[in-house]
């Protein structure tokens, strides 16, 4: 009888509990409240901090694998959804779906802003050396600023896998914090007079030159750095399926069911990986740190890059649209459109930020694909 007393209380979770537990559901919660009562990021922050808490469940048969060599349920999401690369190409699948190039296309000087914006990606990448950090996890954190989850995870699932949950979670939660994040930075950096200067309306965008974007850019793209073809490809094949008005069912599939499934699956592998051993220790923090400063200089980077164009361009951009240069669509276009229309109510930079903010997207994807062939990978 004591001996079969002595086993269950040996599996009830309730006695394994620690604080370092308590602590990482305080953090689940604090996600979950920021998507419910703050609308940030809710289709990632959901998944992802309910993923904090259970896999924080002392004894729950839901991460790592078990005595006889099976995978457990969150386990097996996270080695092939994540590990085996196959979520982050399928969110770009559906992120491709969802993008207008046209105010790109329209102002092709946006895609300059959107590489400017890219500046933080190496200032951390540095910073993390200065920690200690090794190149192939400095570059995993150097990426988290370009504000793209699915590109960090792409990279450090290569690179860094031990730093995997610790890189995610900092990218997903500082793109869910652009709206507090930049503004402040945008006022800094420029007076009223520039947040005020009106842009002239975008030129119509047509479906060839659309079309020929989409297949151009992935030739050239995969060609020149062929390490960042699975995002790239994906990608454009998306913007193909939206652009092409032949594959209705495929667009739509790939804007609504995929990228939801896809979502969720993700959301609770990052959250998953984000146990009280792995996060509660120096590094996680260090990580989170080095993740805001590069945040912020892709901000500065492109609001600063904006600024100097100026000095040469007749008609002058309000370099509010360069810190939409960070990968957060649309969210980084709507706060250039936020923060313009305080300084000038009739001033409506949101499809010029739009220019910046996707050409971010294919420069982060660039930047990740340059360090896997610099320090190797896939």
């Amino acid at each position: 009888m004591g001996v079969a007393f002595s086993n269950i209380t040996h599996k009830i979770g309730l006695l394994a509990l620690t604080s370092g537990h308590v602590i990482m559901w305080l953090i689940g919660f604090l996600f979950i409240f920021l998507a419910i009562k703050k609308d940030y990021e809710p289709l990632l922050l959901v998944p992802i901090g309910f993923g904090i808490i259970i896999t924080n469940l002392p004894l729950a048969p839901l991460m790592g694998i078990s005595k006889e060599g099976e995978r457990h349920i969150l386990e097996i999401f996270y080695h092939y959804g994540i590990q085996w690369d196959v979520i982050p190409p399928l969110i770009f699948l559906g992120l491709g779906a969802l993008t207008d190039f046209g105010p790109m296309i329209a102002n092709p000087k946006t895609m300059i802003l959107g590489a400017g914006a890219q500046f933080g990606v190496y200032i951390a990448f540095f910073g993390a050396l200065l920690f200690g950090f090794t190149i192939p996890e400095a570059c995993s954190i150097g990426i988290i600023g370009g504000a793209d989850g699915p590109t960090t995870i792409y990279l450090a699932s290569a690179l860094a896998p031990q730093i995997l949950g610790s890189t995610a979670l900092a990218a997903y939660s500082y793109m869910s914090l652009v709206p507090i994040i930049q503004p402040p930075i945008m006022k800094l950096l420029t007076s009223k007079k520039e947040r005020a200067i009106v842009m002239r309306q975008l030129r119509p965008v047509s479906k060839l030159e659309r079309i020929i974007f989409s297949l151009y850019t992935t030739l050239v793209i995969c060609l020149l750095i062929p390490e960042s073809a699975p995002l790239i490809a994906m990608f454009m094949l998306g913007n193909l399926f939206r652009e092409s008005g032949c594959v209705k069912r495929l667009t739509s599939a790939a804007q609504n069911e995929l990228m939801n499934i896809v979502t969720i699956f993700l959301g609770i592998s990052v959250g998953a990986t984000m146990t009280a051993e792995n996060f509660l220790r120096p590094q996680a923090l260090f990580i989170f740190f080095l993740g805001l400063i590069a945040f912020a200089f892709s901000t500065i980077g492109g609001l600063l890059l904006a600024k100097f164009m100026n000095l040469f361009l007749k008609e002058k951009i309000n370099p509010l649209i360069g810190s939409a240069g960070v990968s957060a669509v649309p969210m980084a276009a709507r706060v250039s459109q936020k923060v313009g229309m305080e300084a000038n109510p009739k001033n409506f930079l949101l499809m010029h930020a739009m220019g910046p903010n996707v050409a971010g997207v294919i420069g982060t994807v660039v930047a990740a694909g340059m360090f896997l062939t610099l320090v190797g990978g896939h």
